[in-house]
């Protein structure tokens, strides 16, 4: 009796040890426990577009924000976290580069698709063709009626325009324009245009892409549109606002009005044209395992 005593006292010595062993182990940030791991997503900084990606990691079940919080939410408004999840804020341009350090990131489908990513293909998740974001043609407040801003509305609104969106980006872009047009506006006076050149600010993928093609149609007009590219979300609104260039293609229009109630500009949306989805791509994660409970 007293020999299967000590057996018995000796196994539980043995489970306690364990059971110690694992509450150290669980209690060490170092440790393999899934719940200790830290999972680092970066998103990007401006509000409108870290709101945007914060969505998305709602949609895909990896955190939950507060009732209430929509197209304004930061951060601080993530109510569940049961992934430990740490919220990294960069710029959106940059994000690309931060993959190798982070788990995942949230990209706009721009600057995926210009650090080589495909948003169909290389993505983990993306976001729906929501028209709350769709990319808009902006103007300063009082030109979105003149003759060269519906000139060019209409070559943008083209069914040539829709077209080739549909076929050079296969998903990642995608056409956000009900009524096409044939890529002229009859009540334009193209003749009075003739000659004259219409400026436009806009990112270089897939914007300024997508601008060569109206470029093409108002060619046709003898219009010339001077496309001028920038890898940023601020001078493009600066050059519309101080009158270098008449128009911008390269926002949503919750950034649009975040801007203009930041940085006291005026300047209003004339038409959407596309839409790109946000998508999740992993960084040192391959899957979305690690955030999904396996």
């Amino acid at each position: 009796m007293k020999k299967f005593t000590k057996i018995i006292a000796l196994a539980l010595a043995v489970v306690l040890a364990f059971s110690l062993a694992a509450c150290s182990n669980s209690g060490n940030n170092g440790g393999d426990n899934a719940s200790d791991k830290v999972i680092k997503i970066a998103v990007p900084n401006d509000t409108t577009n870290e709101a945007r990606a914060l969505l998305l990691l709602q949609e895909a079940g990896i955190i939950k924000l507060k009732d209430g919080a929509g197209i304004t939410a930061t951060k601080n408004d993530i109510a569940e976290n049961p992934y430990n999840v740490e919220i990294v804020e960069a710029e959106a341009a940059a994000i690309p580069q931060l993959l190798p350090d982070v788990d995942y990131a949230v990209i706009n489908s721009n600057y995926a698709i210009n650090a080589g990513l495909n948003p169909v293909k290389d993505s983990l998740f993306k976001e729906g063709s929501s028209s709350a974001y769709g990319n808009i043609l902006a103007v300063k407040e009082g030109n979105e009626n003149t003759d060269a801003v519906k000139a060019l509305k209409a070559a943008l609104e083209s069914k040539q325009v829709a077209d080739f969106i549909s076929e050079k980006y296969n998903g990642s872009v995608v056409s956000t324009v009900d009524n096409l047009t044939d890529g002229f506006d009859s009540s334009v006076d193209y003749a009075a245009l003739a000659g004259t050149t219409i400026s436009v600010a806009a990112s270089p993928t897939p914007h300024a892409e997508i601008l060569e093609i109206a470029k093409q149609i108002l060619a046709e007009k003898d219009i010339t549109l001077d496309i001028q590219t920038y890898n940023d979300y601020v001078v493009p609104n600066n050059v519309v606002e101080d009158g270098t260039v008449l128009a911008n293609y390269f926002q949503h229009t919750p950034y649009l009005d975040d801007f203009n109630a930041e940085q006291g500009t005026h300047i209003v949306s004339v038409a959407s044209i596309h839409v790109e989805p946000m998508g999740l791509y992993g960084g040192t994660q391959t899957t979305l395992d690690a955030v999904s409970g396996k």
